[in-house]
């Protein structure tokens, strides 16, 4: 994650997670660094920088919307990232502008999946299948809209985590 996340689409999903009994890492690009919302409502310190972590050791990936995963899509480091997750199955939670990572990463086609409106015409050329609704579930793969979307992506990737 980098700055200018979309502070609730980190927030409300990260709040949840938690509440379930999982344990979040933020990873940006060095450890330390203070990240803040695009709406400049939260400041989020990053857990390990992406040069110090290994995907092995998480057991699903989760990105927020907002500038950041079109942020991140340009450092090859975290596009490797997101397509081990993708490669192995293992759980990837994206919503709003999340898609963007994926795209980049050339994991999204014969995929269902969402994500905010402006991206639904990069996901169908990259040959995902696109579906305007709150939450598209596809395999390991969970996609959402954007923040009024929250309460069902929250619901769906607690779900998701139930089942590994």
């Amino acid at each position: 994650m980098t700055h200018m996340f979309e502070d609730v689409e980190y927030t409300g999903p990260a709040e949840a997670l938690r509440n379930a009994g999982h344990t979040l890492s933020v990873i940006s690009h060095i450890k330390g660094d203070t990240l803040t919302g695009k709406q400049k409502e939260v400041q989020v310190k990053s857990d390990a920088g992406i040069d110090q972590v290994n995907p092995e050791d998480f057991d699903a990936l989760f990105i927020p919307g907002g500038f950041s995963p079109d942020n991140l899509r340009v450092d090859e480091r975290f596009v490797r990232f997101v397509k081990h997750f993708m490669y192995t199955k293992k759980p990837v939670f994206a919503i709003c502008h999340g898609p963007q990572l994926l795209l980049t990463a050339g994991t999204v086609s014969g995929h269902n999946m969402t994500g905010y409106k402006s991206i639904h015409e990069d996901l169908r050329y990259a040959g995902a299948n696109v579906f305007d609704e709150e939450v598209v579930v596809c395999e390991n793969l969970v996609t959402s809209r954007g923040p009024k979307d929250i309460p069902k992506f929250n619901e769906a990737i607690v779900n998701a985590l139930k089942k590994i």
